[in-house]
């Protein structure tokens, strides 16, 4: 085992990662992290050779671990709050994979997506009206995370009642999942207790919709399969909550990156206000230069090379989605921000088998929003004196607060 360098997300390098990552730069594009005890591969070629073996390589062990031992009774919580339908769809290996997949699929094709349009921008107008009341504010708590949050939820199902709930326990997952120090024992039942609380509404809410299905995703999954394939209301219950997380949060903390980085360009937001930087150009953009997800594990199911470095089975891989977006030899502008420079190809929605089913969902979502907030607030700034700072939830990457001006 090599030394391995001290690469370290959750502190020193957790507001800008990428420096450190360039600094090893392509001496050493596959590494040891001892602190993520994982193995960080960065070049885009690399990452893609991973995401297309799915014999080599399996996404069951895809999230991160905590760092510290789990009391047994909220390990065991942890462990199955999900209930009996098998696992999240990022989990699953071939084969089932694909029968979990092909049916997942049916909510976002283009046509569902188009259909689903007028219920984002709904949804967009009415926050951005709603934050327009104040001359100052935080962006990401007035608009980001209530809207990415409401849409995910307005497309899947979920009452309107359940939104703040949803939200609590998304972020109860977070902490769990993500744990780097000994906590209040206390603390980490009422966590676990909130994600069995969670697991426990999905399996009440498909129960439901199988009963008496609904124009929404879940009564979709159970009722409009293809060619008769459905999933059981067991199955659908365990797809909830990974729709409801991943869905919000990533579209949020997208939605973060691209203003703060337009916001302190120098043509700032009125370049998006006056229809010189295309709105697709620029969440496309913002999801290449800093990937709200900026990385997922994978596991070595038999002895490996990844680059040239020699890995034995059982190894633990960082798949950094992030890095592979700043390699200079993929993309154009890999160290600037740098709307319309070419950048879809990105890895932000990941490659392969578990290439980001929602992706066309969320660019939706995402340009949607841009367009919302550039109509009504064309004169956004950033409030002075602010500097940032990210939250300590690798591989997320989620700014603590967004202050701005209209």
């Amino acid at each position: 085992m090599r030394e391995g360098r001290p690469f370290d997300p959750y502190g020193a390098h957790r507001d800008d990662p990428y420096s450190f990552l360039a600094g090893i730069g392509d001496d050493e594009p596959v590494f040891y992290a001892p602190l993520l005890d994982a193995w960080c591969v960065t070049r885009r070629e690399d990452l893609l050779a991973v995401l297309k073996d799915d014999k080599s390589y399996s996404a069951r062990d895809h999230n991160p671990r905590p760092k510290v031992e789990l009391p047994d009774d909220v390990a065991r919580m942890f462990k199955t709050w999900r209930g009996d339908g098998g696992l999240g769809v990022g989990s699953l290996d071939p084969p089932a994979h694909a029968r979990v997949r092909e049916v997942l699929n049916i909510g976002f094709t283009p046509a569902k997506v188009r259909a689903f349009e007028p219920t984002m921008r709904k949804i967009a107008t009415d926050l951005v009206e709603r934050a327009a009341a104040d001359a100052e504010f935080d962006f990401i708590e007035a608009f980001t995370v209530p809207y990415a949050l409401e849409v995910m939820c307005a497309r899947l199902g979920v009452p309107d009642s359940y939104l703040d709930r949803c939200r609590l326990w998304s972020e109860q997952r977070i902490e769990l999942m993500m744990l780097q120090h000994d906590t209040d024992p206390g603390l980490l039942r009422e966590w676990a207790q909130g994600l069995v609380d969670f697991g426990a509404f999905a399996r009440e809410l498909a129960k439901q919709r199988l009963a008496d299905p609904q124009d929404d995703l879940i009564s979709e999954l159970l009722h409009h399969g293809k060619a008769g394939n459905t999933l059981t209301a067991d199955e659908v219950a365990v797809q909830i909550p990974t729709l409801i997380f991943a869905g919000h949060m990533t579209c949020a903390e997208a939605l973060g990156t691209i203003m703060y980085q337009q916001l302190r360009a120098p043509g700032g937001w009125a370049e998006v206000a006056d229809g010189t930087i295309a709105t697709r150009d620029l969440v496309e953009e913002g999801l290449r230069f800093d990937a709200p997800l900026a990385g997922m594990y994978r596991t070595a199911t038999r002895d490996v090379v990844v680059g040239d470095v020699h890995l034995a089975e059982g190894s633990r891989l960082l798949l950094l989605y992030g890095a592979a977006g700043r390699d200079s030899r993929a993309h154009a502008c890999p160290a600037a921000f740098s709307p319309g420079s070419g950048s879809s190809s990105h890895l932000a929605f990941g490659h392969g088998i578990h290439f980001c089913l929602g992706a066309s969902f969320a660019r939706a979502e995402l340009e949607i929003a841009v367009q919302a907030l550039a109509s009504r607030m064309p004169g956004l700034t950033l409030a002075p004196g602010q500097s940032p700072r990210h939250r300590p939830v690798f591989p997320l990457r989620a700014l603590t607060e967004l202050r701005v001006r209209q």
